[in-house]
């Protein structure tokens, strides 16, 4: 079963995408700001990173960055209701493989899940 990190400051939101996951048949791990992601991510080992970019104590792409240092293979997503072209670039520049826009589209994050891991 394919783990997924969701990381985000908003319990709701994680708790949204976590269900929508659970019930699609993947294993998710939770996190509710940057740092604790990126220690998520070195103790499971996600097959695939969903990361918020507003958090408190360490922003999403910081963590992307930590976590990228630590395993330049991982699989991160970011999402944010930011829309702007510059935290795109940013993101990517990180690390991030996608980025999706909040309000989450349930579609829309399974179909870009399945895209980098089946």
């Amino acid at each position: 079963m394919p783990k997924i990190l969701v990381v985000d400051d908003a319990a709701f939101m994680r708790l949204r995408v976590a269900k929508l996951l659970t019930e699609n048949g993947y294993e998710v791990l939770e996190a509710g700001d940057g740092q604790e992601g990126v220690d998520q991510y070195k103790k499971n080992k996600p097959d695939l990173v969903l990361m918020d970019i507003t958090m408190p104590v360490m922003d999403g792409i910081t963590a992307v960055q930590e976590i990228k240092k630590h395993d330049p293979n991982a699989v991160v997503v970011m999402c944010s209701a930011l829309g702007q072209q510059t935290m795109v670039m940013n993101s990517v520049k990180a690390g991030a493989k996608d980025f999706i826009v909040k309000p989450y589209q349930p579609e829309k994050i399974l179909d870009t899940i399945k895209r980098f891991i089946g």
